[in-house]
């Protein structure tokens, strides 16, 4: 029967293996998304046929969102192949990724749009001028949700390398009980080993000091029989 104690900390440590890997996948569908969606509507007017409404997605407008969801993929492979310090380089690299979605998004609802860029985007022919622009908010704030769930799951991957370093100084300690062990047994006997190794099976530590000999029984007193 498994004991409730002892299946927690594997849930927990389950969990935190798994939630990198969750919070970087909807980072990558909200970019992906968004880089399929319109995020600027451009107007304009050659002087010849009637106006015209050319529509930019995010992979036109934000030409790093496509790129930048397919980084955030990658980045559930590294997690799950690395740890300790190489982990952490994974999760500062989520993080600059994030900063990287969100900072175009959030000047384009803060700011207005560059018309002479807009205009090169829509791929406009040289007579032809801009009359208006219509912004999308909603591809934009997705780009931001998703650029906060990434900086989410790069916090925690820090932790994650934090609780594997954790785990390999835990096993760490009964290698080291074991060397301890089978240096004190090279000059014993074979019977002296197999209490040493019969004690690290048991889950006890044959290196700690053991306490010192107790006193035997005291000295045979009797009468003297002699005459």
């Amino acid at each position: 029967m498994t004991d409730p104690a002892a299946a927690a900390p594997r849930r927990r440590s389950g969990l935190t293996a798994a939630l990198p890997a969750l919070l970087l996948a909807v980072a990558a569908l909200c970019l992906w998304a968004s880089s399929r969606m319109t995020w600027v509507r451009v107007d304009s007017f050659d002087g010849l046929g009637e106006a015209r409404t050319t529509d930019l997605i995010g992979g036109t407008w934000a030409a790093a969102t496509t790129p930048l969801a397919l980084v955030l993929l990658a980045a559930i492979a590294a997690s799950f192949a690395v740890r300790g310090w190489a982990l952490r380089v994974v999760a500062l690299l989520v993080a600059l990724v994030a900063v990287a979605a969100i900072v175009p998004a959030a000047q384009l609802l803060v700011t207005d749009v560059d018309t002479d860029r807009a205009g090169r985007l829509a791929e406009l022919p040289g007579r032809a001028d801009v009359t208006g622009t219509d912004v999308l908010t909603a591809p934009a704030l997705l780009v931001i949700g998703g650029g906060v769930v990434a900086l989410a799951a790069a916090v925690a991957l820090l932790r994650k390398a934090s609780v594997s370093t954790g785990l390999s100084s835990k096993y760490a300690a009964p290698a080291a009980r074991r060397e301890e062990a089978t240096r004190r047994t090279e000059s014993s006997g074979p019977s002296s080993q197999r209490v040493l190794w019969d004690a690290l099976d048991a889950g006890d530590d044959p290196t700690d000091d053991e306490p010192g000999d107790q006193d035997g029984p005291g000295p045979t007193t009797g009468t003297d029989t002699r005459r």
